[in-house]
């Protein structure tokens, strides 16, 4: 669970007990491939390309899966931030399929290798529910058709009253659950992909920044601070974190932080609140949690462009747990992270080959463990065994993320995409319980007929006026009126 055992880590140790190895690369080498950046996309390309039998240096600036990959919220799920109905119009159908398809391996890479035998107190549990904040039951529908039949993946639809049952909470409504998707402690995973690929051969330096590259020739050139690397592959995969040796690369990326929190135990007001076991994602991306350690809440939202210590958010996610779920009550915040992701203008992660011999593996957004794990065995299975199915991403094309003005742009419309979500979500609110008032007016109504044992009144008919048209003195009148006394009558002529 993310927040309390990984968090309380201090590296591979944790997950398999093996002793932390922390060698910065102090001498010449030659290898097939040097992956620059040892979080779970480099490590993993490491990992298979060591299994596939190519000699493979992995540089770190820091420390292994210090930045987004040691602090994902452990979510593994098919997928990318870009929705399907996007991708179909952006790459056709046929290939959004296969870009589905891949997402999917990753999905089932992940569970291969997330297992207790391997990794130690990986903490895996099942089960991943979209919640909508907004009345969309029309929607719900056809996404289920087209993830069902289209796309192949198993999904259930969930309507309103039983997202309720599991989240006791009135602002989401219909949900989308995913059964095969689940949930691991991701920075237990990161350290332990980084011993399997040891064992397989890789050599991991930490604490070794890239100065330079020279990308040209057959065998390119990595220079760090304190030794020389020569390699026939290079795979770029530290994100945002690049710096000056890619920094055109570096600049196709928006920074997004997430800030992240974990609670102090809740006791059994978390278990009335909420009996959803899985993680819990709404469908605008603004809230993420889901239960760890038992009885603790972690909960993501919001995110920034611009980096901040993590415990200015410590207050606004208690807050934002407070309204969504207002029976917890106060909630105490135990622990506060953040971790920054590289987001793409068009939301597809950056997998291919920039040019010969110089490999790209970036940009994975929100869902980065299923992808960077397809995007690892992808790129070493293209690099050794010419596999083409990286060209699937070619027409996601790396363009310039704005710069100061790109990250602005970004929170700006992060704030009005958050503000037009709970007003959207404030206005089905309405309008439901608006519904909910009608319906009980009737049922009132029906209620008291069937008490009264009567029907709906019937509406009388009009009763005749005279004729305003007929004169005044053509009106019949009574014989008391014409000055006639009972038992008199009218003499004849």
């Amino acid at each position: 669970m993310i927040g309390v055992s990984a968090r309380t880590s201090s590296g591979p140790n944790a997950a398999t007990g093996e002793p932390s190895e922390r060698a910065r690369l102090s001498f010449d080498l030659d290898v097939d491939i040097c992956v620059v950046g040892a979080g779970l996309a480099g490590l993993t390309v490491g990992l298979e390309a060591a299994r596939l039998g190519a000699s493979v240096a992995i540089l770190e600036g820091r420390s292994i899966g210090w930045a987004a990959s040691g602090r994902t919220l452990g979510v593994v799920m098919p997928g990318y931030d870009l929705s399907i109905k996007d991708l179909i119009a952006r790459v056709g159908f046929e290939d959004a399929r296969e870009l589905w398809s891949l997402s999917k391996q990753g999905v089932e890479y992940v569970r291969s290798h997330a297992r207790e035998e391997l990794i130690a107190n990986i903490a895996a549990s099942d089960g991943v529910l979209e919640v909508s904040n907004v009345d969309v039951g029309d929607r719900l529908i056809s996404q289920l058709q087209m993830l069902s039949e289209d796309f192949e993946t198993e999904v259930e639809g969930w309507q309103v009253d039983r997202v309720r049952d599991h989240l006791k909470t009135d602002r989401y409504f219909h949900g989308v659950y995913f059964p095969k998707s689940f949930q691991i402690d991701g920075s237990l995973y990161v350290h332990g992909i980084a011993v399997m690929a040891r064992r397989a051969g890789a050599r991991i330096f930490e604490d070794t920044p890239v100065v330079s590259i020279d990308a040209s020739g057959i065998r390119k050139r990595i220079v760090t601070p304190s030794a020389r690397l020569r390699a026939s592959h290079i795979v770029l995969a530290g994100n945002v974190h690049l710096g000056a040796p890619a920094r055109r690369l570096s600049e196709t990326l928006l920074p997004v932080w997430r800030h992240a929190a974990v609670t102090a135990p809740l006791g059994e007001r978390l278990a009335e609140a909420i009996a959803f076991k899985g993680s819990v994602i709404d469908t605008d991306g603004i809230d993420q949690f889901r239960i760890v350690g038992g009885d603790r809440l972690m909960w993501a939202s919001p995110e920034t462009t611009w980096d901040a210590h993590p415990a200015r958010f410590a207050s606004a996610i208690a807050r934002r747990i407070g309204t969504i779920f207002p029976r917890l009550g106060r909630v105490e915040i135990a622990d506060v992270w953040s971790g920054a992701v590289g987001q793409t203008v068009h939301g597809m992660p950056q997998i291919g080959q920039l040019r010969k011999g110089l490999w790209v593996a970036s940009g994975f957004g929100r869902l980065g463990l299923a992808t960077t794990a397809m995007a690892g065995m992808l790129i070493a299975r293209s690099i050794l065994w010419g596999d083409e199915r990286w060209r699937l991403f070619s027409p996601f094309e790396l363009v310039w993320a704005g710069g100061i003005t790109g990250r602005v742009t970004g929170q700006l419309i992060g704030m009005w995409g958050r503000a037009s979500s709970a007003a959207a979500g404030a206005l089905s609110r309405y309008r439901e319980r608006a519904r909910d008032q009608e319906r009980l007016r009737v049922a009132r109504l029906a209620e008291a007929n069937r008490q009264a044992g009567v029907r709906p009144p019937r509406p009388r008919p009009q009763a005749s006026r005279p004729n305003p048209e007929r004169p005044r003195a053509e009106r019949p009148r009574s014989p008391a009126a014409a000055g006639i006394s009972e038992g008199e009558g009218a003499s004849s002529p």
